[in-house]
């Protein structure tokens, strides 16, 4: 016998235990858009170009797809917020909860075969990503976590917790985007600062990566969508680090247009004097 899913209202968060009960069924699903992206990953790859000249390709549509049916199914009553979807027109009322879905962060990663794209799925309330799934289907790795929740790490039938680490003494590892940046940007934002490494990775990994503790600071100065980084955002929140706009904000979702400014994910957020 199944169990009666508990709706939230529109004022008011999904509460912890409905969070819980939730993640099995978001984790099945998120691997099942994961196995179709990996089904048109392992083919020849065809590339269209949206109104924007941003790539896409079938695992983008296929994926979204099967997530908007599975969420339809769990949470009726939340609206979903989808990349293609948007991108064909389709932009839902959203009150104080929704969710925010990306079918294939990093298609650019994707169609050049290096592995590092995601799947991502968010759950945003009040403004704030309370519950977010990252799926890095090619390299087997999943990361969960939310304010609430705490974050982890799936891979290879492993479980394990993940946090944000202290700054070495050495310096920031610096995590930057593999196919967008503004190098004279992220040259000026790290000027003053004492820095041991830079890296480059694709997709919302750059934010697990915080999360995890293989880097301290992702500075992202040039254009994203709320999609692109909800589910990212919410694991790094479990895991004790904070996404903060250049003026020291915390960066909210279910803006006008979804379009975020320029923001920095932090580890640990430096103290303002």
């Amino acid at each position: 016998m199944s169990m009666p899913i508990v709706q939230p209202s529109d004022s008011s968060p999904p509460e912890r235990y409905t969070l819980q009960r939730w993640l099995p069924r978001l984790t099945d699903l998120i691997r099942q858009a994961g196995d179709v992206v990996m089904t048109v990953y392992a083919a020849p790859i065809e590339v269209e170009s949206k109104t924007d000249h941003s790539p896409v390709t079938r695992a983008d549509r296929q994926a979204e797809a099967v997530i908007l049916a599975g969420l339809a199914l769990l949470a009726p009553d939340i609206p979903v917020v989808a990349e293609e979807a948007v991108a064909d027109g389709q932009v839902p009322d959203v009150g104080q909860t929704f969710w925010l879905v990306d079918p294939l962060d990093g298609t650019r990663e994707f169609v050049s075969r290096n592995g590092e794209f995601t799947v991502n799925i968010a759950l945003i309330h009040d403004g704030v990503p309370i519950l977010g799934l990252v799926l890095a289907p090619a390299l087997g790795s999943l990361f969960v976590g939310g304010p609430q929740l705490g974050a982890w790490m799936e891979s290879g039938g492993a479980r394990q917790a993940i946090r944000v680490r202290n700054v070495p003494e050495d310096g920031l590892t610096v995590v930057a985007s593999r196919s967008h940046g503004d190098v004279a940007a992220l040259e000026a934002f790290l000027a003053g600062r004492r820095v041991a490494a830079m890296s480059s990775v694709g997709s919302s990994m750059k934010l697990c990566q915080v999360a995890r503790g293989g880097a301290d600071v992702y500075p992202r100065l040039g254009r994203t969508m709320e999609w692109d980084i909800a589910a990212g955002h919410a694991v790094l929140l479990g895991a004790g680090g904070a996404v903060l706009t250049l003026d020291h904000r915390p960066l909210v979702y279910g803006k006008p247009g979804f379009e975020n400014p320029h923001f920095v994910a932090w580890g640990h957020p430096p103290v303002m004097e």
